[in-house]
């Protein structure tokens, strides 16, 4: 039985990791009375009690757990953005060329941002097989429900005196400063970072990140993209889909309450569309996490995990 703890089990990462554990057998949960929760020392025990603990915190209270984390056999999962360039943390996207290994032999694992999850999906594969410079310039567009923002912007749209500007989509990150752009460069490998357009919507969950290449940006064309998605993302959890229809549309909630993503190109032979559409709580968060904590034991990644093609 592999012992557990959660440590900011109540944020709304922590609550999805709990919902998906609750239906495991091969788990002990350890928890904390809700007096003892932000206990320091109750928290500092329970962290090195445990095989495997999530941090889901904020990223100062990220970097002082995991500082208490004195028990060599205890690994850490970090789903905040305090430890995804961090040098000794093995970043937790296991699709990615040799990074299955990696996690798999680290104690600690950095669990990736979602929209950084999409954006990578798409272009790290390419730079690795030489379809894109490292010194390209790119542009990144990703839209995601409003449960992306926690429990107080989760809130703040479910209000019934919600602003009228909340119903339509609201561009933010408007500095180029995003959190999530140092790992959307180091982990591509890229010179620059990429012109990031975050997009929140009117809707609970669900994520689509698109970036847009011309086909003179590659060292080759649209069929050697979809050849590469297709070698790289068989499944279970990401996979190359080569035609979302919709009728001309692509909704981005298409899998939302899923832990899965679909990688697609999309546009024509001249101007190109690599989309990525996955749960912005799913594999964007919770989900990743989990698979990440079925590596670390040695058993089927997709264990716990709500997969959408398994429902198809």
């Amino acid at each position: 039985m592999t012992k557990v703890f959660i440590d900011g089990s109540a944020g709304t990462t922590g609550l999805r990791i709990a919902e998906r554990l609750a239906e495991r057998r091969d788990i002990a949960l350890i928890t904390l009375p809700e007096a003892q929760r932000k206990d320091p020392k109750r928290r500092r025990e329970a962290l090195n009690m445990a095989d495997i603990a999530f941090l889901c915190l904020p990223d100062g209270a990220a970097i002082e757990a995991a500082a208490w984390v004195e028990n060599p056999a205890t690994a850490v999962i970090d789903t905040s953005t305090a430890h995804r360039v961090s040098p000794g943390w093995a970043y937790g996207f296991p699709e990615l060329n040799g990074q299955r290994a990696r996690i798999c032999a680290s104690k600690r694992i950095a669990n990736p941002g979602c929209h950084a999850s999409g954006f990578i999906a798409l272009v790290a594969p390419l730079v690795d097989a030489g379809l894109l410079e490292r010194d390209a310039l790119l542009t990144c567009t990703s839209l995601t429900g409003y449960s992306g923002g926690g429990k107080k912007m989760i809130a703040e749209y479910r209000a019934d005196d919600a602003p009228p500007a909340f119903a339509s989509p609201r561009q933010y990150g408007l500095t180029q400063s995003h959190k999530h752009l140092p790992e959307m460069q180091k982990i591509c490998m890229l010179d620059a970072s990429p012109v990031f357009m975050p997009i929140v919507d009117d809707y609970y969950s669900g994520m689509e990140v698109t970036v847009p290449v011309f086909v003179e940006q590659l060292k080759g064309t649209a069929d050697d993209v979809r050849a590469v998605y297709r070698s790289v993302y068989t499944g279970p959890v990401v996979r190359y889909v080569e035609s979302p229809d919709e009728s001309g549309f692509l909704a981005a909630n298409a899998l939302s309450g899923y832990d899965d993503m679909e990688v697609s190109v999309l546009g024509n032979e001249a101007r190109i569309l690599l989309t990525a559409r996955f749960d912005n709580l799913g594999k964007g968060a919770s989900g990743a996490a989990i698979q990440n904590m079925n590596l670390l034991m040695g058993i089927d990644e997709t264990t716990g995990l709500k997969i959408k093609e398994d429902l198809a």
